[in-house]
C-alpha cells in the first residue's frame, strides 16, 4: 500500500471508529487510566477499564480490541492479563500489548515476554528502548522512559516481528512501524506531547481503537499513530503549555475528520 492509500485508508478507519463506537476493553495502568479513557471517548470508541479475574473474560467477549499495559503492573493484573488474552485469541479479537519499562526491572521484562510467549499479540507498541529489551539486544530503560532512538531499535524491531509474527510499532520523533518486511514511519506529531504523562499509553489505546475496525494491524498502527499525532500538533499550536495542551489535544481527538486525518497524515516508506 503507497502511503497516499495508506493515508485515505487512515480517515476511512476513523470514519467506521466513530460510526461503530467500539468496545475497546483495556486492562492498564493507575496513572493513565483517566487520559486513555478520555482520548478514546473524544476520538469516538467506548473505552472499559476493567481487570478482575472474575469478569475480564466476559468483558472481552463484548470488546473489540484488548489493549494490555504493564505500566504498573501487579502479578495479579499480569494473570488478569493472560485471561483475557487467552479469551480473546479464542474469539478472534485482536490485542496489543504496550511493554512499559521493559528493561528497567526484572518483573517488567519477564512479564511483557510471558505475555508475549502465551498470548497472540497483533501490535506491541513502545519505545525504543522497551523494544531493545525484548529483542535481547542489551537494550535498558530509564524508569519508564527511553534512552535510545527509534534508529537505533530498527534492525530489532524487525527482527521481534519476524520472531514473534506480529507488528512493532516504536514511537518517537519519527515513529515506526514494522511486520518484519516492510517498514513504515508516521512523522506526525509535537515536541509538546512529551510533557504529558501516558500520552505513549494513549498511542496504544487509540491503536487499540483503530485495531477493532480494521483487521490489517499495519494499517490499524500506522492510522493510529497518525490521528494521535496529529491532534497533538493541531492542539500545541493553540496551546501555551501543558496544561492547556492537555485540553485542546482532547478537543482536537473529537474535532477532527476523517478528510482531515487523510489530508494530514504525514506517512512514508523506509
Amino acid at each position: 500500500m503507497s502511503p497516499a492509500n495508506m493515508a485515505a485508508q487512515a480517515g476511512q478507519d476513523l470514519a467506521r471508529l466513530r460510526q461503530q463506537k467500539p468496545l475497546v476493553h483495556n486492562i492498564t495502568n493507575l496513572v493513565v487510566m483517566n487520559f486513555n479513557a478520555n482520548a478514546l471517548l473524544a476520538a469516538g470508541a467506548s473505552p472499559v477499564m476493567a481487570h478482575a479475574h472474575e469478569e475480564v473474560e466476559e468483558m472481552v467477549r463484548l470488546a473489540g480490541a484488548l489493549v494490555l499495559n504493564i505500566g504498573t503492573l501487579t502479578p495479579h493484573w499480569v494473570q488478569s492479563m493472560e485471561i483475557a488474552g487467552r479469551q480473546a485469541n479464542q474469539l478472534g479479537i485482536p490485542v496489543i500489548l504496550d511493554p512499559v519499562g521493559a528493561g528497567a526491572t526484572r518483573l517488567r521484562t519477564q512479564s511483557a515476554l510471558r505475555l508475549l510467549q502465551q498470548i497472540k499479540i497483533s501490535v506491541v507498541r513502545g519505545n525504543a528502548s522497551e523494544v531493545l529489551s525484548l529483542a535481547r539486544s542489551g537494550g535498558g530503560t530509564k524508569g519508564v522512559d527511553s534512552i535510545h532512538g527509534v534508529d537505533e531499535a530498527v534492525e530489532a524491531a524487525g527482527l521481534l516481528a519476524r520472531e514473534l509474527g506480529t507488528v512493532i510499532a516504536i514511537t518517537g520523533q519519527r515513529d515506526l512501524v514494522t511486520d518484519g518486511q516492510n517498514q513504515w514511519r508516521v512523522a506526525n506529531g509535537h515536541a509538546m506531547m512529551g510533557s504529558i504523562t501516558g500520552m505513549g499509553c494513549a498511542a496504544t489505546a487509540m491503536m487499540g481503537a483503530f485495531l477493532a475496525v480494521q483487521p490489517d494491524p499495519v494499517a490499524a498502527a500506522v492510522g493510529g499513530l497518525c490521528f494521535l499525532g496529529l491532534a497533538g500538533q493541531r492542539a500545541a499550536a493553540a496551546s501555551r503549555g501543558p496544561g492547556s495542551f492537555q485540553v485542546a489535544f482532547l478537543d482536537e481527538l473529537m474535532s477532527l475528520t476523517p478528510d482531515d486525518l487523510s489530508a494530514g497524515a504525514l506517512i512514508q516508506t523506509s
